[in-house]
């Protein structure tokens, strides 16, 4: 299976963007692969909380580790870009790791 770091928004409406993510997730296991969404998983109750700088830049730091194993960091942009993922697709880009382009309700929005 390829692994691949899944990035889509997080902050503004957190109801529909996890909702979202959550499908983006799924899209990625039904195509073969094995995501890891860390906004998903860091952002759980309990774990770190978003809104406090250090444990939001710690759950991106974490997330961006990732991307010494991850065969491609997958944008999902049906919601648009958030900061966090234009960060994400400029450390990608620095990096020349392989980036991929996604939407699973209409069409592919660039940075």
């Amino acid at each position: 299976m390829r692994l691949v770091i899944i990035e889509s928004p997080y902050a503004g409406d957190v109801a529909a963007n996890v909702a979202y993510a959550r499908e983006c997730v799924r899209d990625a296991l039904k195509r073969g692969e094995a995501p890891i969404a860390s906004h998903l998983l860091f952002t759980q109750p309990g774990i770190l909380r978003d809104d406090v700088p250090e444990e939001r830049a710690l759950g991106i730091a974490a997330g961006l580790a990732w991307r010494k194993v991850a065969d491609a960091s997958v944008f999902y942009t049906d919601r648009g870009w958030s900061q966090g993922m234009v960060s994400a697709y400029q450390a990608a880009q620095l990096s020349d790791a392989p980036i991929e382009l996604r939407a699973l309700h209409g069409e592919v929005q660039l940075p």
